[in-house]
């Protein structure tokens, strides 16, 4: 082995090759592993200090690949080794034993340069939940200021939002006769009608507001990393996988990288900021030798801090429930042919409009599952389509797809190392609907779907529910049909989890407890999994370890 050098100016590379030694670095020179969500906000905010250097290191490529950017590129994305890890959880057996696929981001912006686009931050209270668990300084009131300090809204300043920072907010560009139906019938049934999903209260139905710019998508590698580069402290490199963080009696010292060439280097630094997301970064700690003692043991792998790394995996489980409707258009029909799509293209190239500048989802409803609930426990994605699964063919008839998602799961899940081997995948394992009372909220969403359907602005499409389909109305048989048609919607978090407990992974302050010059920086640190999608929570996480890094360091 080598020791890497750092560049004397910033560029991306796929490969080792740079000038100038890592050696006997100041303490604020910093490593970052993992360029997806929140290592391209750390990236942004510490090199913007000209005293700090910093190197970020991203096993996928760039992301130069052209689906990234078109909105409905994501179909393309997810699934594509070029972009995507292609994971795959375990069989659940809350899921009638089906293994589902996993995507996590791959590429320069990770899960930011493939996901849905939807802005949404959660509810007060699971911010305020956190600093009741003892996460100091992560209530609703410390947090909103980090939502706030990147936000460039569409709608100008205003007591919810501010425009101006880098990640650019706007509303979608389409809408559809059949989703604003979808919304009066929501409102029918007590579901208020909402502009805004992001004032600490998302309760209400309306068009989610995405991460697009112009019918663009917008990743954290745009709007946070790209204006970086021209800084001399600042280097990227891409292709390069870490194999291990490397420690001497509590302290790191390194970090080991395997090259697309399967060579190996170390780096020498003193800080380290793990941001590989709620599945790598797991993953990297327990091939370091910080993970349960049992488990690293098993895989000959040197205990270095016996902790629960890896537990308390929580994701969001969306129930697909889908219905053949009559006497309007969906998309099924619209792309069903040659000159459907050419006509989505043409409208797409013109005007930057039409079903590809659509994030996965359009219209969304927080609502409550039941009245002895206090905030909206589950979240809807209403889509003017249908399908089997993902990456099949749409349907052949008009239809509409009403996903509802349970937002605060009892389930408790796991990623675990499979072998010494980095390159070898994890077990996923999110242990889905493992709970009496996540059955239960589970066929309550069902229930409150069919009600929805069957209210009066949607009576005139003479809805028919094909998914779960002919099912009875008992709790038992609801959730049983849930976890049939079940699956992810790409939310893990919490399998590092914060807390200011000493079983905890990392403190309030996202340092790894018992380690020096080590945080953890993404989804993994939540304790509690928001009341919404995930992707803006982690660039607040991102935004706000920024400043306490740079506090540290000016001594403040």
């Amino acid at each position: 082995m080598s020791c890497c050098v750092f560049a004397t100016t910033s560029c991306v590379c796929g490969s080792f090759e740079a000038t100038g030694s890592w050696e006997d670095r100041l303490s604020q020179d910093f490593i970052i592993i993992g360029a997806g969500s929140a290592g391209c906000v750390l990236a942004h905010r510490l090199s913007a200090d000209p005293g700090t250097r910093v190197l970020l290191v991203e096993a996928g490529g760039r992301d130069n690949y052209p689906w990234i950017h078109i909105p409905v590129g994501y179909l393309y994305c997810i699934g594509n080794p070029r972009t995507d890890w292609c994971y795959r959880t375990s069989a659940q057996p809350g899921l009638h034993g089906r293994v589902l696929i996993y995507p996590r981001g791959k590429v320069l912006g990770g899960c930011s340069s493939i996901n849905g686009m939807l802005y949404l931050r959660g509810q007060s209270q699971d911010y305020d939940g956190w600093r009741q668990m003892g996460c100091t300084g992560w209530g609703w009131d410390d947090v909103l200021p980090y939502f706030l300090k990147s936000e460039d809204y569409f709608g100008g300043d205003g007591p919810h939002h501010r425009a101006g920072g880098e990640w650019r907010v706007e509303r979608q560009r389409l809408r559809w006769d059949v989703l604003d139906d979808f919304a009066r019938a929501a409102a029918s049934v007590g579901i208020p009608q909402t502009d805004d999903f992001n004032s600490g209260d998302n309760e209400g139905v309306g068009y989610f507001k995405v991460n697009q710019r112009g019918g663009m998508r917008i990743s954290t590698a745009k709007a946070f990393l790209r204006p970086a580069m021209r800084r001399p402290n600042l280097e990227v490199r891409t292709n390069a996988h870490v194999r291990r963080i490397l420690f001497e009696s509590g302290r790191v010292t390194g970090v080991e990288l395997q090259g697309a060439d399967g060579t190996t280097q170390v780096l020498h630094t003193r800080n380290v900021i793990l941001s590989a997301g709620a599945i790598g970064s797991p993953q990297i700690l327990q091939l370091s030798g910080i993970g349960p003692g049992p488990l690293l043991r098993q895989h000959g792998i040197e205990v270095v801090r016996d902790a629960s790394v890896g537990q308390n995996l929580q994701d969001h489980l969306q129930i697909r429930c889908a219905y053949r409707v009559s006497g309007t258009r969906t998309l099924n029909l619209m792309a069903a042919n040659w000159l459907g799509k050419a006509k989505i293209a043409a409208q797409y190239a013109m005007f930057r409009t039409g079903p590809m500048s659509m994030a996965p989802s359009q219209l969304g409803a927080f609502a409550r599952s039941g009245p002895d609930v206090g905030t909206p426990d589950l979240e809807y994605h209403v889509q003017p389509l249908s399908l089997d699964a993902f990456g099949e063919p749409l349907h052949a008839f008009p239809a509409i797809t009403a996903s509802v998602v349970p937002l605060r799961p009892e389930s408790r899940g796991h990623v675990s190392i499979t072998s010494p081997d980095p390159m070898q995948a994890p077990e996923i394992s999110p242990n889905y609907l493992s709970t009496e009372s996540d059955r239960l909220t589970a066929a309550r969403a069902i229930r409150l779907t069919r009600r929805i359907m069957a209210a009066e602005p949607m009576a005139r499409y003479r809805p028919e529910e094909f998914k779960p389909g002919e099912v009875g109305e008992s709790d038992a048989e609801l959730a049983e049909a849930a976890g049939r048609i079940g699956s992810t919607i790409f939310h893990p978090v919490g399998t590092a989890r914060m807390g200011a407990d000493p079983d905890s992974v990392v403190d309030p302050d996202l340092q790894v407890r018992e380690i020096s010059g080590l945080r953890v920086v993404d989804a993994s640190i939540m304790p509690r999994i928001v009341s919404g999608n995930t992707n803006s929570p982690t660039i607040m996480i991102a935004e706000k370890a920024a400043d306490l890094i740079l506090r540290e360091i000016r001594g403040i």
